[in-house]
C-alpha cells in the first residue's frame, strides 16, 4: 500500500524527470533553481524537495466525515532548494541565525521578503535534555508561516526529549501553484517545508524507523493546523501518495490507505482559476470550520435517530454512523470494513434516515436550526453540546444545515465509488468506443457533484458557477469545483485532442480572462495529467 511505501529519495535526475510529466520544462527550472541557491547563499543545495498541488476530480467536503475521495496530484509543485548552514563556534549568539536550528528563509518571488528565525529550546530544570520546542507561528497568511509549522512538526515528532540539536539550514522556496486556487498551494507547502527538515536533518536514511508516506501525510496534516486550517488529509495524501496517469482513491476510516485509480485515456484534466481568491483560513468562521462542525453535529443526530452508540463526549463522523450501523465487525482489529460494494447499497438507501436531520417546526425555511434546536437535536446538554462541538473551533452562524450538508455527503461519497468504479471496470475492458462512453458517465458524475455542493454544501460561488457551465457548453464531459470552494479553480475532464480548442473557447467566455494572453493566461488556466506524488532529489 502506498502509506507503507517509504518517501522516494533521487539521485538520478533523469530518473526523476521521467516521473514528473512533461508539460514544464522541469530540467531548467531545477537546474535554475540550484543556480539561484549558490548566488544567494554561496554554496551548492544539498536536496531539493518537491510537494505537487492537487486537484480534486470528485469528493469535496467528506474527507473529514471519513469517506473516501479522488484527487490527483497535478503537475504544478512547490519546490525547495536547501542546506545545512555551518555555525562557526565563536558566532555571536544574539544574532538569530547562529542559534540552534536556525532558519534563513528566501523566495523567488520577489514580493515575499527574507525570513530568518529559530526555534527556543525548552530545557527541563533537573535535566540537561530539551523536553521540547518553541517556536513562534502567528495565525496569518505569509508564506514563511507555512515553513515554520513544516518546521514545528519535525521539532516536536523528532527532537523533543532528545538531546540532539536540530541541523540549522538554509532554503530557497518557488513554486508554480497558484496561491488561494483550490489546488492546494497551502499543503504542497506544508508538505514541502516538512519534508526539507526531515531531509536535511538525516531523518529520510534506510532503517528500522524510515519515515513512510503515511507517516509524513499524518506530521503534514497536524503542522497545516498550526496556521489555523483544520484539514482532513486529502490535501496533504494526494501530494504525497499520488502516481502519474492515475487518480488517488483515499480512504480514511478504519485508517489512512491509498489506492491508484487508472483514468480511461483519450481525456485531459482542465483547471481553471476562477480568480475569486479562495482563503479557508480567512473565510473559515462562516464557511470551511462552520461546515465541519454543521457535518459532526449531523452525525450526531443521525445516530440517535439510527440507534447507534456514541460515547458521551466524542465526535464521531457520518462515515463512523454508516460503520456502526452495519456492525463492521473487524472495524479496529486491523480489518479494512466493509467493501466498496456493500457501502455502494447502504450510502443509496439512507434518504429516509436524512430526513430526520431536518429540525420539526423549524424557524428557518430551507432545513437550518436553531443553536437550541440543533442541541435538542443533539441530545446533549448546552455545556457538553459546546465543549464537544464549538470548544475548538470558531463558526459565524444563526442557523445550523445540518440535513443540506449530510445529504451532501453521502450523495458524494456515492458518486467517489460509483466513478471508480467506471474507472476500474474500463481498464479491465479498455476499447476506444468504451472509453468515450465512461468518460461521459464520468463527466455525469462530475457535474452532479457541482450541484451537490452549489445546493447542499453551499460552497460554490457565482465565479465558479459560470466557469463549470462555460466548460460544458466548450465540450467539457464533465466540470466540477475543486478544493475547498467559495472561489478558486474549476477541474473540467476534456477530449484529449479538443484541449488547445477548448481551452481558446473558455478564455474567450469568461469575463475575468479579458486581456489575460500567453504566460499570464496559462497561469489561471491550464492541462495537466496527473503527476507524481511529493520526493526528494539528493545531489
Amino acid at each position: 500500500m502506498a502509506a507503507q511505501e517509504a518517501i522516494p529519495v533521487f539521485t538520478n535526475l533523469k530518473e526523476l524527470y521521467g516521473s514528473l510529466g512533461t508539460s514544464l520544462n522541469h530540467a531548467e527550472r531545477w537546474s535554475n533553481l540550484a543556480d539561484e541557491f549558490e548566488k544567494r547563499f554561496g554554496k551548492k543545495p544539498t536536496y531539493i524537495v518537491r510537494a505537487p498541488g492537487r486537484v480534486n476530480l470528485i469528493g469535496e467536503h467528506i474527507d473529514y466525515a471519513l469517506f473516501g475521495v479522488l484527487p490527483a496530484a497535478i503537475e504544478r509543485d512547490i519546490l525547495i532548494a536547501c542546506a545545512p548552514r555551518e555555525i562557526t563556534p565563536n558566532s555571536p549568539k544574539e544574532e538569530t541565525h547562529h542559534a540552534p536550528g536556525s532558519v534563513v528563509a528566501e523566495n523567488l518571488q520577489p514580493k515575499y521578503t527574507r525570513q530568518v528565525f529559530a526555534p527556543q529550546p525548552k530545557v527541563a530544570t533537573e535535566d540537561v535534555h530539551v523536553e521540547g520546542w518553541h517556536l513562534d507561528i502567528p495565525k496569518e497568511l505569509r508564506w514563511e508561516n507555512y515553513v515554520k509549522a513544516g518546521y514545528y512538526g519535525v521539532l516536536n515528532e523528532h527532537f523533543t526529549g532528545s538531546a540532539e540539536h536540530p541541523m540549522p539550514v538554509d532554503m530557497l522556496v518557488t513554486g508554480t501553484v497558484p496561491a488561494g486556487s483550490g489546488l492546494s498551494s497551502s499543503a504542497a507547502m506544508v508538505v514541502s517545508s516538512t519534508l526539507t527538515f526531515l531531509a536535511i536533518n538525516g531523518k529520510l536514511k534506510p532503517g528500522s524507523e524510515t519515515i513512510t508516506k503515511g507517516d509524513l501525510v499524518k506530521l503534514a496534516m497536524e503542522n497545516e493546523k498550526r496556521v489555523g486550517v483544520n484539514s482532513g488529509g486529502m490535501d496533504q495524501a494526494a501530494s504525497v501518495m499520488s502516481v502519474p496517469s492515475s487518480v488517488l482513491y483515499i480512504t480514511f476510516y478504519p485508517s489512512l490507505t491509498a489506492s491508484p485509480t487508472p483514468l480511461p485515456s483519450g481525456a485531459v484534466l482542465v483547471c481553471a482559476h476562477s480568480l475569486k481568491v479562495s482563503d479557508k483560513a480567512l473565510t473559515a468562521e462562516r464557511g470551511y470550520n462552520l461546515r465541519v462542525v454543521e457535518t459532526l453535529v449531523g452525525a450526531r443526530v443521525l445516530a440517535r435517530t439510527l440507534q447507534v452508540d456514541v460515547g458521551p463526549k466524542e465526535k464521531i463522523t457520518l462515515r463512523e454512523v454508516v460503520g456502526r450501523y452495519l456492525s463492521e465487525t473487524d472495524v479496529g482489529k486491523g480489518g479494512k470494513g466493509m467493501d466498496e460494494g456493500a457501502l455502494i447499497d447502504v450510502l443509496g438507501k439512507l434518504d429516509q434516515a436524512v430526513e430526520s436531520l431536518k429540525p420539526q417546526g423549524t424557524t428557518h425555511p430551507k432545513f437550518g436550526a436553531t443553536m437550541e434546536e440543533m442541541i435538542e437535536l443533539s441530545g446533549l446538554s448546552a455545556e457538553d453540546f459546546h465543549e464537544i462541538y464549538l470548544s475548538w473551533v470558531k463558526v459565524d452562524a444563526t442557523h445550523f444545515k445540518l440535513y443540506k450538508r449530510a445529504k451532501h455527503v453521502f450523495s458524494e461519497a456515492l458518486r467517489v465509488l460509483q466513478f471508480r468504479k467506471l474507472c476500474l471496470d474500463t481498464a479491465a475492458r479498455s476499447t476506444e468506443e468504451n472509453n468515450l462512453t465512461i468518460l461521459k458517465e464520468l463527466g455525469r458524475l462530475m457535474n452532479e457533484s457541482q450541484t451537490s455542493c452549489a445546493q447542499d454544501f453551499e460552497c460554490s460561488c457565482d465565479e465558479l458557477d459560470q466557469l463549470t457551465q462555460i466548460a460544458r457548453d466548450a465540450g467539457a464531459y464533465g466540470s466540477r469545483l475543486t478544493g475547498a470552494g467559495w472561489g478558486g479553480c474549476t477541474v473540467s475532464l476534456v477530449p484529449e485532442d479538443q484541449v488547445e480548442a477548448f481551452i481558446k473557447k473558455v478564455a474567450a467566455a469568461y469575463p475575468p480572462y479579458k486581456g489575460l494572453e500567453g504566460e499570464a493566461l496559462s497561469e489561471v488556466l491550464f492541462a495537466t495529467k496527473p503527476s507524481v506524488g511529493a520526493c526528494v532529489y539528493k545531489f
